[in-house]
């Protein structure tokens, strides 16, 4: 995709122009599409392990990646932050440390990484930017990490285009789409890259039910709905639909309704969006005790506190309990990419 492109998609989402009493903005990776987990297991995790060389510690690296990324209240954050949580998590367990100083392994170093989120946390965390930061920092003692760090990002969305393929939306999808639309002005909000949000869209032919696709470089979800609103539509004729407590705080920022897709039981969530939350929000009697309820549910999905500081923690076992699902990805996705399995029993 060339800028130009990507100049359109920022002036359509500026420009946005309200048609329906009601807006509805949506999450994408793991909300409408079921692409979280492989494009973790074969693009995210793998590239950690290849740029960094950290393969020797693969079981510790999936199962702390898993944890920030796809199970606990940090599922879906910016791909930079989730780093910060990974290298953090791993630095502390002791028996990571010890795999690491048999094999003469190090974590990177993480002060180009930590300078960077800084920086532009309260604008936007992308390779755009990053690019920007790396531009700044040149011939400084941080360009090389911080070009190290960028090149990773790229060969992430790299893996994503070559090997995510041909992943269809969740079931009810296009229901719920076509009931929202006939109320509701229509936005997506993710922090994925616009150029995967918009090829997805395309490919399942759902972008006709939107108005406009905000991607990563646009800012964040929060800023999306803020742009789409524009103080048009009440805080009450405001829905965000995500997987994830980052799409929760989106929408309390804004003063907006939020309806959660309980991640591994999304198809459920969506039939109930379909079946009866759509009828709530439109009818004015979603807010209070019927929201309190779902948002309630979504929470006890989300662990706060990862498995392997739970008494009785095996990390084998562990490890394992994930393992179908990795050997899953891979079989589909990535036939020949490298994994650890661990013998069963």
């Amino acid at each position: 995709m060339d800028s130009e492109e990507l100049k359109a998609a920022i002036e359509k989402l500026k420009n946005f122009s309200q048609k329906k009493e009601f807006l509805m903005a949506i999450d994408s990776d793991g909300c409408v599409f079921d692409s979280m987990n492989p494009k973790q297991s074969i693009a995210f995790h793998p590239k950690i392990m290849e740029f960094y060389e950290l393969w020797g510690i693969e079981s510790y690296l999936r199962e702390v990646a898993e944890f920030v990324n796809l199970f606990s209240r940090t599922r879906g954050c910016n791909r930079f932050i989730a780093l910060q949580h990974i290298y953090r998590f791993l630095r502390g367990r002791p028996e990571a440390r010890e795999v690491m100083i048999e094999q003469g392994i190090r974590l990177p170093e993480t002060t180009a990484l930590d300078a960077y989120v800084e920086a532009y946390k309260d604008i936007s965390l992308g390779n755009p930017t990053l690019e920007e930061y790396v531009q700044k920092k040149a011939k400084s003692s941080l360009e090389s990490s911080l070009s190290k760090l960028l090149a990773w990002s790229k060969a992430v969305n790299l893996a994503i285009a070559n090997k995510i393929k041909n992943i269809p939306p969740f079931d009810y999808i296009r229901e719920s789409l076509s009931l929202a639309s006939q109320n509701a002005d229509l936005v997506v909000v993710s922090q994925t890259p616009y150029e995967a949000l918009d090829r997805e869209w395309r490919q399942h032919n759902l972008d006709g039910y939107v108005a406009a696709i905000a991607g990563q470089e646009m800012g964040k979800k929060e800023e999306h709905i803020r742009i789409a609103a524009q103080k048009r539509y009440p805080s009450d004729k405001i829905l965000m639909i995500g997987d994830a407590p980052g799409d929760k705080k989106a929408a309390d920022a804004n003063g907006a309704l939020f309806y959660p897709i309980i991640p591994g039981r999304e198809t459920e969530s969506w039939k109930k969006l379909a079946k009866e939350a759509l009828l709530k929000f439109f009818g004015g009697t979603f807010v209070g005790d019927y929201q309190e309820a779902i948002i309630a549910e979504f929470d006890q999905a989300l662990p706060s506190r990862p498995p392997w500081q739970e008494p009785g923690y095996s990390h084998q076992v562990s490890y394992k309990e994930r393992q179908p699902l990795r050997k899953a990805m891979y079989e589909r996705f990535d036939p020949q990419g490298r994994l650890l399995t661990m013998e069963e029993g």
